[in-house]
């Protein structure tokens, strides 16, 4: 595992300061693979069958999939945001930003929880929340695509409400 940490430290470094969008993208997949290894076969499949449920629009049954990989293997942070994921399509916002912050606890510098949670902050009219989740992502992936744009609209919404 030391050398998987390594790895990830390494891609994460990497992205703090890529600007190319092709190069983002590449680092982020090199962290995603790494994200998504777990090193019990069965609990693999159960992985890759929640993910093909979710994929199919079977929810229910990709979120018993993952439940039953977060019992087996509570500090699996993977785990945890597939779930969210799962929860943030079918609606039920709230059940995905617990496992946000689940998956935040394990795994802080997760990119693809923060922007799910900003996204949710920012639909439940939270601005100010998603406006701190944007930030932090910016400081991990400052040239994440479309996060500038988000910033400054998130910013100009607030800077509009009445206090």
């Amino acid at each position: 595992m030391p050398e998987r940490q390594q790895h990830l430290d390494e891609l994460f470094q990497r992205l703090r300061t890529a600007t190319a969008t092709l190069e983002v993208e590449a680092l982020q997949q090199g962290i995603w693979q790494l994200w998504l290894e777990i090193d019990d076969t069965a609990l693999s499949k159960r992985l890759e069958s929640g993910m093909r449920d979710m994929a199919a629009g079977e929810y229910q049954r990709a979120i018993l999939d993952f439940t039953y990989l977060i019992e087996h293997r509570p500090d699996y942070a993977e785990g945890w945001n597939k779930r969210a994921t799962a929860y943030y399509l079918r609606g039920e916002y709230r059940a995905s930003l617990n496992d946000i912050a689940q998956t935040l606890k394990r795994e802080p510098r997760h990119f693809g929880a923060l922007s799910g949670k900003a996204t949710i902050q920012r639909m439940l009219g939270d601005h100010r929340g998603g406006l701190r989740t944007l930030r932090r992502l910016a400081r991990l992936c400052p040239h994440l695509p479309g996060l500038q744009e988000q910033l400054r609209d998130v910013q100009d919404r607030l800077d509009e409400s009445p206090i």
